[in-house]
């Protein structure tokens, strides 16, 4: 057994030799570097779970085997024509009419009555109550129930449109960084009632030539049947989405035979956090299992709440999977290339609200409407990549003016330079706009403080920088904040904003 992991790695080791010094070669040309030929069926065998991690294809030439590079597809670049279209579509902030009556006649045919009736809307708002208290309860404590009876259909009424339009946003973010292609396999993990596919569907039919064939895991069969009675209904006027019927398996107990290889897009939406119990490192094996399954340049898209608790242990996750090998693409910017203490970082992003859909409006006509209206869009992400690719490369060079986040505590009272990242919307109000800062070295939150009459043309970059983006902040104010145990760096007059590039 040793000599022959020995042997398959001096045949992996040669290959990859080979292949640095040329595009193309017959397997069979191995056999003439290795101690012990094989013959090529051997070989290819010893070889072949190999290749997607190597970017190398084996295309069969009779008895033998072409071992060529990968070659990366063009990333899906957005028209102008393009672009209008999604802009447009955010701006009028509904789901698609289709898709609204599609939920509507799933609850009507469900419930064997119409959605409306009076006793299917009191029986939808006892389970959109009971599915929020859950959420509020500490993590060790909640059910996270979603997969029968009324649990379904009370998150098709008030979770569903939210998560919907969050993926959309989601998916303009990656085709704007050139993270999708031409043609792509995508793969959602916990599809739910098909969620994802539904929104990348509606998103597809805004792009001229994209494709996409969708892949989807779910456990519960009251989510599969919703996910297909959705996709029926809506998906199939996008003839260049093709959505497959859910594979119905438990995602941490995935089989080889389950899911595609080569994915391009892998998605974890609102899901891990739903993991009550498991360990960091669980959750991160099941990253990790299925960033063996990516393409080479393939993608990982996690987004969960941007609730306190889920929000930083996503930013927990995030750091696990990156001592692992994987790379965080975005938000998070290294760029003292030092690892952070993510164990209090609290960041998202919040988007324009959406309007209500007519199930909400039905739903809200009663004393305490607040409760089944959800139109606020605000969540946590990270995009994860396998290559090493970040949206940011920007590192800071060595004799820079300026101060590590982590040395902070040692300014206070002081006007200094830092460095660091946007990593939130404004947490403030109109006299007073507050931003998270970060640059992966800070042990105590910091925040950026900008009273509204201390806006200049020379500070302002800090309100409209995008989240995530690197900023350099000239002669801020150090204070310490007893009350929250951070520090804030005070914006004023004197101060200068900048984005670094």
């Amino acid at each position: 057994m040793y000599r022959q992991v020995m042997t398959d790695t001096q045949l992996i080791s040669t290959i990859k030799y080979v292949a640095s010094t040329r595009p193309a070669f017959l397997l069979s040309e191995i056999a003439n570097y290795l101690d012990e030929p094989q013959p090529v069926s051997r070989m290819y065998t010893a070889i072949q779970p190999h290749l997607r991690q190597l970017c190398l294809s084996a295309t069969k030439l009779g008895e033998d085997y072409k071992i060529s590079w990968i070659v990366p597809a063009k990333p899906y670049a957005l028209n102008t024509e393009e672009e209008m279209r999604i802009a447009a579509f955010f701006e009028e902030g509904t789901i698609p009419p289709a898709l609204e009556l599609a939920i509507e006649q799933y609850i009507t045919k469900k419930v064997g009555k119409r959605w409306d009736d009076p006793v299917i809307l009191s029986r939808l708002r006892r389970a959109i109550v009971a599915q929020k208290d859950d959420y509020w309860r500490p993590t060790h404590k909640r059910s996270l129930q979603y997969s029968k009876g009324y649990h379904v259909l009370g998150y098709l009424a008030y979770h569903f449109p939210v998560y919907f339009m969050q993926t959309q946003h989601l998916l303009a973010l990656l085709a704007r960084d050139g993270l999708l292609k031409e043609e792509m396999t995508i793969l959602d993990i916990g599809t739910g009632p098909g969620v994802v596919p539904l929104a990348i569907a509606d998103f597809y039919s805004r792009l001229d030539t994209a494709r996409a064939t969708l892949h989807a895991v779910e456990r519960s069969e009251e989510h599969c049947e919703a996910f297909t009675f959705l996709t029926e209904h809506v998906a199939h006027t996008n003839t260049r989405v093709t959505i497959k019927p859910p594979v119905r398996a438990d995602i941490t107990a995935l089989g080889s035979g389950q899911i595609p290889d080569s994915i391009d897009l892998a998605v974890f939406s609102n899901v891990i956090n739903e993991m009550t119990g498991a360990s960091v490192e669980a959750r991160a094996d099941l990253v990790m299992g299925i960033a063996d399954r990516l393409a080479p340049d393939g993608t990982i898209l996690i987004v969960e709440p941007a609730e306190e608790v889920t929000s930083t242990g996503l930013r927990t996750l995030s750091l696990a999977v990156k001592k692992r090998g994987l790379s965080i693409y975005a938000p998070c910017t290294f760029i003292h290339t030092t690892n952070c203490t993510p164990d209090r970082c609290w960041s998202f992003v919040t988007q324009k609200p959406i309007r209500p859909t007519p199930v909400m409006n039905a739903l809200a006509a009663c004393d305490e409407p607040f409760r089944y209206v959800n139109t606020d869009i605000k969540y946590s992400y990270v995009i994860l990549r396998k290559d090493g690719k970040t949206r940011e490369a920007y590192r800071v060079p060595a004799g820079t003016r300026g101060f590590r986040l982590s040395g902070i505590h040692l300014h206070v009272g002081r006007r200094v330079n830092i460095i660091a990242s946007k990593m939130s919307e404004d947490l403030g109000d109109a006299q007073t706009h507050l931003f998270r800062l970060c640059d992966g070295s800070a042990e105590k939150p910091v925040y950026a403080v900008l009273p509204a009459f201390h806006i200049t043309t020379e500070n302002n970059a800090i309100l409209s920088a995008p989240y995530g983006s690197i900023l350099r902040l000239e002669n801020v104010l150090v204070r310490y904040n007893k009350a929250h145990d951070a520090y804030n760096v005070l914006v004023n007059r004197q101060t200068r904003v900048a984005a670094v590039k």
